[in-house]
């Protein structure tokens, strides 16, 4: 009995023990379960649930469920990101030396080397196929990126390279590439691709296309100047041309009025000779001498001697007016009297 009794006073409390180490496991495992049945997406980021072998997508930012210990979870950054080619900094972040120069070096379609740098951006467009469609979806669009570039780099100038044609090169790499891409579709997207540097690989050739570089900038700036001063002077030209028409269609018809002018004045004088050819032309004669000898003095006689008349009348009418004895005015009408009935 007395073994009995000890029994039963040390059964209950090893059964309270036992209940309470149920009881913290079972918070433990709900601790655990509950932990693992949520996870939040931030605004850069989207996310893959795995359920037994099956991906999705979840594309929402914020707090999601999620069944414990049989969906999985996987964060992609979908941000832009990128990455160097041909980057020649002669060491990596961790000081060790860079081999990357040999993917700088490339030749031109004229057969001369280059170093050329490239600065790639790109950005995940569909996580699923980021995570699943290749190992590395950047390693792989970095190897498609160096294949474009050396092809397109190859079937340019080394002066279209260094000088004219970077615009140019980069969207035709950049078009190649997102072809490529398309067709691998590993979900990754490139954003896009610059040149970042392109040198010649000897400094004597580099100084040789400076100077090129240089004499361009020279010629552009000569240009500028020239195309300058011709805007500025041909409007003055114009002007003055447009100036030197009006001025000689003025004077045109300055000259068109006056021989209008003349033509009838002759006419006018024709129509007086026909009518009296005689007078008219003595008329004409004396108003000839009378400009060509001024000073001179002429005497006309009449029939029979009984009239005589001098010009000029002026000094003829101070002279001979009481020789002659009449007034001056009559003098003065005599020599047209004469002509009448001559």
């Amino acid at each position: 009995m007395f073994g009995q009794n000890r029994e039963k006073k040390t059964g209950i409390p090893g059964g309270k023990s036992l209940t309470a180490a149920k009881i913290v496991l079972a918070v433990c495992v709900l601790a655990i379960l509950a932990g693992n049945s949520y996870y939040s997406i931030q605004e850069e980021e989207q996310a893959v649930v795995c359920t037994f072998g099956s991906p999705k997508a979840v594309t929402t930012p914020g707090l999601h469920f999620k069944v414990p210990f049989i969906q999985n979870v996987t964060k992609v950054n979908t941000t832009i990101q990128g990455f160097n080619i041909g980057y020649r900094d002669g060491t990596d972040a961790d000081g060790v030396a860079d081999d990357t120069i040999e993917d700088a070096l490339m030749i031109t379609s004229d057969y001369n080397f280059i170093y050329v740098d490239f600065y790639a951006e790109y950005r995940v467009t569909d996580p699923v196929k980021a995570l699943y469609a290749s190992e590395n979806p950047a390693l792989v669009l970095k190897n498609i990126a160096q294949n474009c570039i050396r092809t397109t780099i190859g079937s340019y100038s080394v002066d279209s390279v260094l000088t004219t044609g970077k615009n140019e090169i980069q969207s035709n790499i950049k078009q190649m590439i997102l072809d490529k891409l398309e067709t691998y579709d590993i979900g990754i997207q490139l954003v896009n691709i610059t040149i970042q540097d392109a040198t010649p690989p000897t400094a004597e050739v580099e100084n040789a296309f400076k100077e090129v570089e240089t004499a361009k900038q020279g010629k552009e700036t000569a240009l500028n100047n020239a195309n300058k001063y011709r805007n500025e002077q041909i409007p003055n030209a114009e002007a003055e041309s447009d100036k030197i028409l009006q001025d000689a269609e003025a004077k045109k018809q300055e000259r068109i009025n006056e021989a209008s002018g003349q033509a009838a004045r002759f006419n006018s004088m024709y129509q007086e000779y026909a009518k009296y050819p005689e007078v008219t032309k003595k008329r004409m004669f004396y108003e000839a001498i009378e400009d060509v000898l001024p000073d001179v003095k002429v005497v006309i006689e009449g029939e029979g001697g009984k009239t005589t008349t001098m010009l000029p009348l002026d000094s003829f009418v101070t002279q001979e007016a009481s020789s002659i004895g009449g007034d001056a005015d009559t003098l003065k009408e005599e020599p047209e009297e004469m002509q009448e009935e001559e």
